[in-house]
């Protein structure tokens, strides 16, 4: 008694989340979301930055660079290991730069997004 920590959080919209640390310094480690997506986090309580992502439709997973609330989606890999993408620009205004495939060919992009070229 005295010493329980929050371990887990289980929103209306059907998500779960998960912490870990010791009592007030519960940190977000992991969320589960009700359509099988899995975010990771890293970082000390109040600024936990989001780094990975599972996706459930596909199997494939993101991976994130940056600080709390700044993230920004840097690497995509497709599931099926045939293809992995590289972007760069701030959260929110990503634009793939790269992708690289299993054969071992590689296509390079320019533009802004969304008027993006190989």
């Amino acid at each position: 008694q005295g010493a329980e920590r929050k371990v887990r959080t289980e929103m209306p919209d059907g998500s779960v989340a998960y912490y870990e640390g010791e009592r007030g310094a519960e940190r977000m480690v992991r969320t589960v979301f009700a359509n099988g997506n899995v975010k990771y986090y890293k970082g000390e309580q109040g600024a936990e930055r989001l780094v990975r992502m599972e996706l459930a439709d596909d199997g494939g997973v993101e991976h994130y660079e940056g600080e709390s609330g700044a993230e920004r989606l840097s690497r995509a890999e497709f599931a099926n290991g045939e293809e992995v993408q590289y972007y760069e620009g701030e959260g929110g205004a990503e634009r793939m730069v790269r992708a690289e495939y299993a054969d071992g060919s590689v296509q390079h992009y320019e533009g802004e997004r969304g008027a993006d070229r190989i």
